[in-house]
Formats: structure tokens, sequence, C-alpha cells
């Protein structure tokens, strides 16, 4: 939803370059930067007035004791007094007012190439944001004011966000050993544990969940090394996906065919990469094709579509484990907004009690945006959840069980966005 800017006169205004300029980009930049943490209590970001009706990201440290910089007052928001102003703060006060002074930090690497500090005006809030260079990838979140303003205000970083400084390691020489020397640059900072498994992943909402997806193996990247988060899942990976993942659930063991021994539909060849991982679904009722006999295996899958599998996959795991395929609820359902005499909003609201399965489109307001496609992102995150789910409620089978599927509903209707190209 776009949030018109408002127009308001400016109070202060400080002296500073604008915060569009980019940081050079370099491929070898976080191995040679590091990173080194800073007392919080002498840094402030704040969201400085500029021109009639934007603001820009200001960054303050207060180097020694010697002069105040900057003082605080009111609450929601903070305002800010740079006193700064008021003195020759050289020695006392460092300022940092575009890319050159700050950049963003995730994970050990720099993504000063690649993302550009902005102040949002939503929700009559300011928000602090890490713009894409690239339009693919994702907008990072990195903190707000709490509050519309016409002067200097103190953005409050989001949880798991700090200060840091960059550092640089000088190589050893013959007699002298490596040397770290801390330099001005101010990095907006977050660490998520290990590395990030693509690049391209870096402040998506989903991010935690991809990673452990990942490790799970049950989805994968591209050979380029992406993700891409935001790209639709197609039929066929949707296929390959669910059935590895059901792999990762103790207990089972499923008989999937390395190749298919006859074509499952007429436009799926046995020699396609799925086919076989079809077949099986298809003849365990886990998907079905249309009602003109085709799979369309390259189309992209629906929000609802999506979910509708993930029923179905939850409900065979169960019977192969021997239990009711009933999936209890774990938590109270949430009222989406936009599914209302929708062919799936039954299943939308079941899916929701089921560990959040369904969950609002991209974790944020009420719509679940049943029709918009299932980008890969949110499909291995919704995967996951339902093994975890599976997970709590399993028990390991005395015997192996023989499969009794349960009946499918019926194949829903399927929108048509552009097709991405297929990973295995």
């Amino acid at each position: 939803m776009h949030v018109p800017t408002p127009c308001f006169p400016i109070f202060a205004t400080l002296s500073a370059g604008l915060v569009a300029a980019s940081f050079p980009p370099g491929p070898a930049l976080a191995a040679v930067f590091g990173q080194k943490t800073v007392d919080q209590s002498k840094f402030i970001a704040i969201a400085q007035p500029l021109g009639q009706n934007a603001h820009q990201l200001l960054v303050l440290e207060q180097i020694t004791d010697k002069q105040q910089c900057w003082s605080e007052s009111g609450s929601q928001p903070v305002i800010v007094d740079p006193l700064l102003l008021k003195f020759n703060f050289t020695g006392i006060c460092g300022r940092s007012t575009d890319a050159n002074g700050f950049s963003i930090r995730m994970n050990g690497q720099d993504l000063g190439g690649k993302y550009t500090l902005r102040i949002r005006y939503r929700n009559n809030d300011m928000v602090l944001v890490g713009s894409p260079d690239d339009s693919k990838d994702p907008e990072i979140e990195i903190g707000r004011t709490n509050g519309m303003v016409r002067d200097f205000a103190k953005i409050q970083l989001d949880p798991g966000w700090y200060f840091s400084k960059r550092t640089f390691t000088t190589p050893a020489k013959e007699k002298e050993p490596a040397k770290e020397k801390v330099l001005g640059h101010v990095y907006l900072t977050r660490d998520d544990g290990d590395a990030l498994p693509f690049g391209d992943v870096a402040g998506d909402v989903y991010l935690k969940e991809i990673k452990d997806a990942v490790g799970l193996k049950f989805i994968a990247g591209f050979q380029d090394n992406t993700f891409r988060p935001q790209t639709p899942l197609t039929r066929e990976q949707l296929v390959s996906m669910v059935l590895e993942a059901l792999k990762t659930l103790p207990g089972i063991q499923l008989a999937v065919p390395a190749a298919a021994t006859t074509n499952p539909y007429p436009d799926v060849d046995l020699k396609r990469w799925s086919a076989a991982k079809i077949a099986f679904a298809r003849d365990n009722k886990i998907v079905t094709g249309y009602q003109d006999g085709t799979f369309a295996p390259e189309k992209p899958v629906t929000r609802a579509e999506l979910l509708a599998v993930l029923k179905r996959s939850a409900e065979y795991a169960k019977t192969l484990k021997k239990q009711p395929t009933t999936l209890a609820p774990t938590q109270a359902a949430f009222a989406f907004e936009d599914i209302t005499g929708h062919w799936a909003a039954d299943l939308i609201t079941q899916m929701s009690t089921y560990c959040g399965v369904a969950s609002p489109f991209n974790e944020a307001g009420k719509a679940f945006a049943p029709n918009a496609p299932a980008f890969r992102n949110y499909s291995a995150a919704a995967t996951l959840r339902t093994l975890n789910c599976l997970k709590t409620s399993a028990t390991p089978p005395t015997s192996k069980p023989t499969p009794t599927p349960a009946k499918p509903p019926a194949t829903p209707p399927v929108s048509k966005p552009a097709t991405p190209p297929a990973s295995k």
C-alpha cells in the first residue's frame, strides 16, 4: 500500500551529503573488512529533515565526554537536538551523513555495494530501511522512529540490530604481526547465526526458515548460487519439495522410484527430471492433474494451492505412521481479511491453526493473498512449519505400514503468473 509523502516545514537542517550515495562495491569487500562491536550508548541513528518533504539517515558518535554531542527529549518519537552544531566537534563527536560513513553488515557480509540506507514514510511512521539496488532483492527493515515529526527524531533499531565499526587488518610482515585497525565507517549490524546460505536472502522475512529448509535439503538453490526467494514455485518444484521434506521425518521411508517407466501425464515425459516424483505424488493422491489430463509441470503454484498440497502431504505422512489423518489445531485461527468466498477459505483457515502454516502475505497485515504466486521463500517456510508440526505429534512406527492415502479435495483452479526457471 502506498502511503502519501507528508509535506511539512523543516525546523532545523544539517549540512550533509545525500544518503543516495553508493559505497563502491567490491567482490572481496567482506573478506578485507571486519567489524568491531562498540559501546551502543555512544551512537545514535537519527532521521534528519531534508528539504521540504523528506528525511535521511544521520549517525552520530560520542567520541569523548568533553562536550555532549546530542540531547534527547520526549517519546513516541524521541526528539533529538544535535548539539554538535553549536561547537567545533572535531575529536569530540563523529558524524556520518552518507554511504561513505555507514552501511549495512549482515552475517559478516558488507552490503554497502548492494543496499542504500533510506528513510521511508509508512503508516504515520518513519522507517529506516536498506533499499536494494537490484529490485529482485528484498528490502531490509532496520528501525523506526515510532511516529512522524517535523524535526530530528531518534531511530529505534529493531531487535537484533546494533552498531559496530568497520575494521581493516594489515597483513603480517617479516617482523610485524598482522594488525587490526578500527576505521570510522559505521555498520548497522545484524548477525543471524551462520553465514547466509545464499547472498540474495539477506534481510528476507523468512531468512531463518530458509536456512533451516536448506539445511534439511528439501529445497536448494540454483546453479548460479542464488535462492531467488521471490520467484514463484512451479508445480513440479512443489512436488519435489514436499517429497524431499517428507523424507526427513523420523520413521518414514518413501520408496520414490529413481525413474518413471511411463509418462505420468501427456505433458510430462518419462525422461523429465521430475517425472518419477510426479508419478509417485499422483499415485498417492498428493497432487492431481487437470480435467484435460495434463499436469502443467512448469506452471506456477498459488499460495492457496500450496496449502492444499501441504495438507495432503501431511495427511499422507500420518497414514504412513498409522495415525489419524486429522490435522489437530495447535493455535487459534487467523482472521484473514481476503479469503471470504474463496474456494480454499476453509483450508486456509484450518492451516493457520496448524502451526501457523498459513500466515499473512510477507508476515504482515491481515491479507493471505490466496491467488498470488507461492514464492520460494514462503513455500520453504510453510513446508518447514508443516514438517515441524508433524514431528511434534509423530511417534515412530513399530513396523513398516502400508500407505493408505487420504482422499484429496477437488483440484482447484490455478492462476497464470510468469513461469520461472526450474531448479532441481
